[in-house]
């Protein structure tokens, strides 16, 4: 049931997902006791489930719940409690709680090279993880040498054409595109998407992803290189391999809209926009993070058409969201009030403008 659950959560099949889950976690507290370890993954599958539809603070305690267990059952420094260090870490990530996600990356990474030295696979996924967490954060100097190592330690343990491998790559060639190092970018987008094509084959989801970031970093360069055909075959196999309405499919839709907008072309965005908003409000529910995002997007084809009615209605929206799912501090809610400010202002609305302004101030302060 564990595992029918898992199968569901991957194909964003959440609600035919939770019921499974909770059966089996039910059957495992009766079977084995409250403390057991079988109980612990439960509750992890069951955090894992709550975190992809948005319900942050139902996940909290889940996985709280399962280090607790982890840590009674296995001991302070069993590899298997990495895990769980690892998911709440996630969690945090995603609330803005940096500091506390940061921490338990650390205690995780440290029970790894212990207990399973520090060139094995699992030691690995850990830097990553960690090297990810700064990119987040902006450290971009403490990020990439967490990435080299992760990187060099996949390609010694299981082969330079490994997914894992491309997987590092990927991200390391995200923290070069972000600092605008396009060409070096591009490289590890390519090396990456080889790699993902050789090892999966070319239709399997991963290499979308690949094509959509080499599209993103080919679009940043102004490169003459058309990268709407990347976009297109990405959405493509996206469609094909996971069907009309997974959520990877709605960022597929999104990169393309978003590739529109940049060149003005609205009228081809704007239903992407739209159709990727539907996708994720069925599959994630209407007040989930990354539904959000999508509002924002809209909001930003509707202010450059001078649509300002519909563009604050879309910033109104998407702030509400984030301000309840990630806390009123939190760098997305900024980010936000950034765009429902110049919205306001162009409807006239000047002192809704500086209250919001003056929130918005006061969180880019901190």
């Amino acid at each position: 049931m564990n595992n029918l659950a898992g199968l569901y959560r991957a194909q964003a099949r959440y609600a035919e997902a939770e019921p499974f889950c909770r059966r089996a976690l039910a059957i495992w507290e009766k079977a084995r006791g409250p403390e057991h370890s079988d109980v612990a993954t439960g509750l992890d599958t069951l955090a894992v489930l709550c975190k992809d539809q948005g319900r942050h603070r139902e996940a909290e305690p889940l996985y709280q719940r399962a280090l607790a267990i982890q840590e009674k059952c296995l001991g302070a420094g069993h590899p298997d409690l990495a895990t769980s260090l690892n998911n709440l870490a996630l969690l945090y990530f995603d609330l803005g709680q940096w500091a506390e996600a940061e921490e338990l990356n650390h205690r995780a990474l440290a029970i790894l090279e212990k207990a399973l030295g520090p060139q094995h696979p699992k030691t690995a996924t850990c830097l990553n993880n960690l090297g990810t967490l700064y990119c987040g954060l902006g450290s971009y100097a403490e990020a990439k040498p967490l990435f080299q190592r992760s990187l060099a330690i996949r390609e010694k343990a299981l082969g330079e054409f490994h997914p894992d491998v491309g997987e590092v790559l990927n991200n390391l060639a995200a923290l070069y595109h972000v600092q605008k190092e396009y060409r070096e970018a591009e490289r590890l987008y390519r090396r990456a998407l080889a790699i993902q094509e050789k090892a999966l084959g070319p239709e399997h989801p991963n290499v979308a992803t690949s094509l959509t970031n080499l599209a993103n970093v080919l679009t940043d360069d102004r490169q003459p290189i058309q990268p709407e055909p990347l976009y297109r075959r990405a959405l493509a196999i996206h469609e094909r391999a996971l069907g009309p309405d997974h959520l990877d499919i709605a960022l597929s839709l999104s990169s393309l809209a978003g590739f529109y907008k940049d060149q003005g072309r609205f009228a081809e965005a704007e239903p992407l926009y739209r159709r990727s908003l539907a996708i994720r409000e069925r599959t994630l529910g209407p007040v989930h993070p990354e539904v959000a995002k999508c509002l924002k997007d809209l909001a930003g084809i509707c202010y450059r058409q001078s649509r300002y009615l519909q563009a604050e209605q879309f910033y109104r929206r998407a702030l509400g969201i984030l301000e309840t799912a990630l806390g009123a501090h939190h760098p997305e809610v900024a980010a936000c009030m950034e765009g429902y400010v110049q919205v306001l202002r162009k409807l006239k609305r000047k002192e809704e403008a500086l209250r919001v302004e003056g929130r918005t101030g006061a969180l880019l302060a901190k």
